[in-house]
């Protein structure tokens, strides 16, 4: 096989230590191999880097292991004479039976020299940064969903049905009747008058809700829920505020990205924050939709389609996707409507939806790459696209399945 890196490397990371073999340029038209063990501790990594840059390494490749390729990657790419590249695991499967650190490192490096594999997508500091933060505010919101609901299900066990006539249990009515069941209030003519709002006409029913047998235990618990509710809310409250300090540089391209229905202020944060704004990494929006796993799968043998199924791509990038197409699907006036309605009878809800959040990432790559605002196609987009005469044709021969003679008769045209 051709030669295309002379100088290259490997590296088989592990938690403690990695094993690392250099391909250069040997005597007369062989190529010296040389494979070392370091520590991953820091000053192990920095005697490595010394190594590589002795031997003039320029490219070397490892394999995206756990979180243990992120000291070693991050160090190199500070170096600008080394170009480190992740590789995705199933790229570099090697022989079965033969797999041992030593062999592996040895396999990347020969991957890397001849130039059998490709880099995975890494974004550049200030992205990684900001998808810290919203994925670990993703991670918050859900925990606290979760108290939640661990909260509404806890208070069954007391026979107090406040969730039964409150539509958020964390709300202020709800939360000012557990703030007085928790410091010892038991008497429901007493908390139900608490109630604000709309809740304060219904004053005979949340005294019924309110009735039920509350102990100490119970007090105890749901204060403990509470307050883990409100350290949630408190995590959130600081994380957007962080998040939107480190965009005020792009908030240019989040106001492009919320002109698109269905991408609401938090959504468009998790699109920055995953794939960036730099469209220059992705050939065509159809290699970020391959890369993201929004597109169909291509699975065939023997001329038969096996399967189509999605990859599982990035599952943080694919959620938001999911909800902004979920929030799309809604729109009576917008081409992302009409385009769930059309998939919708066929395909069903959940791939209605992700066809929806496909076209949605692939507006975003447009936007971010020519800085354009979204422009809508319109709900009457696929009527049109088929004209008029097919589209009649079309519903009368639907029509006449269904056993109804049909009679066209076109509408005068009014000045």
């Amino acid at each position: 096989m051709d030669v295309i890196e002379e100088r290259c490397g490997g590296a088989d990371l592990g938690k403690t230590d990695v094993k690392v073999c250099i391909r250069v340029p040997g005597t007369g038209k062989r190529a010296r191999y040389e494979v070392r063990t370091f520590s991953t501790m820091n000053d192990g990594l920095l005697e490595l880097r010394d190594w590589l840059v002795d031997n003039r390494i320029a490219r070397i490749g490892m394999e995206a292991t756990a979180s243990y390729w992120k000291p070693l990657f991050y160090l190199l790419e500070a170096t600008e004479r080394i170009e480190p590249w992740l590789l995705n695991a199933r790229h570099i499967k090697t022989v079965p039976g033969r797999k041992t650190d030593v062999k592996d490192c040895q396999w990347i490096c020969k991957l890397v020299e001849h130039g059998l594999v490709r880099p995975s997508f890494v974004p550049p500091r200030d992205i990684r940064q900001l998808r810290d933060l919203t994925r670990y505010r993703t991670e918050t919101v859900r925990d606290r969903a979760r108290d939640v609901n661990r909260l509404a299900m806890f208070l069954e066990d007391t026979g107090i049905k406040l969730s039964s006539v409150v539509t958020d249990i964390t709300g202020r009515s709800a939360r000012a009747m557990l703030d007085a069941l928790v410091a010892g209030e038991r008497d429901p003519q007493v908390l139900a008058p608490l109630a604000l709002g709309s809740l304060q006409g219904k004053v005979p029913l949340p005294t019924r809700a309110l009735t039920g047998d509350f102990n100490e235990h119970h007090a105890f618990m749901i204060a403990s829920m509470l307050r883990a509710i409100d350290e949630a809310d408190n995590r959130i409250s600081l994380l957007s505020e962080e998040i939107n300090r480190q965009l005020q540089p792009l908030q240019q391209h989040v106001n492009l990205l919320i002109t698109i229905p269905g991408i609401s202020l938090t959504l468009a944060q998790v699109l920055i924050a995953e794939i960036g704004v730099d469209m220059s990494r992705f050939t065509t929006a159809g290699h970020l939709a391959s890369w993201a796993g929004m597109c169909p799968g291509n699975k065939e043998s023997a001329g038969k389609r096996l399967s189509g199924r999605t990859r599982h791509g990035d599952t943080w990038l694919k959620t938001a996707l999911f909800i902004a197409g979920a929030s799309a699907a809604h729109s009576k006036t917008t081409y992302l409507g009409a385009q769930f309605r059309r998939l919708v009878p066929h395909r069903g809800a959940k791939r209605a939806t992700l066809a929806v959040g496909h076209s949605i990432l692939v507006a975003a790559w447009h936007i971010l790459h020519d800085l354009v605002p979204y422009r809508d196609l319109g709900p009457d987009h696929f009527t049109n696209r088929l004209g008029k005469e097919r589209q009649t044709r079309r519903l009368i021969a639907q029509l006449t399945a269904l056993g109804m003679d049909v009679t066209i008769t076109a509408r005068e045209q009014t000045a």
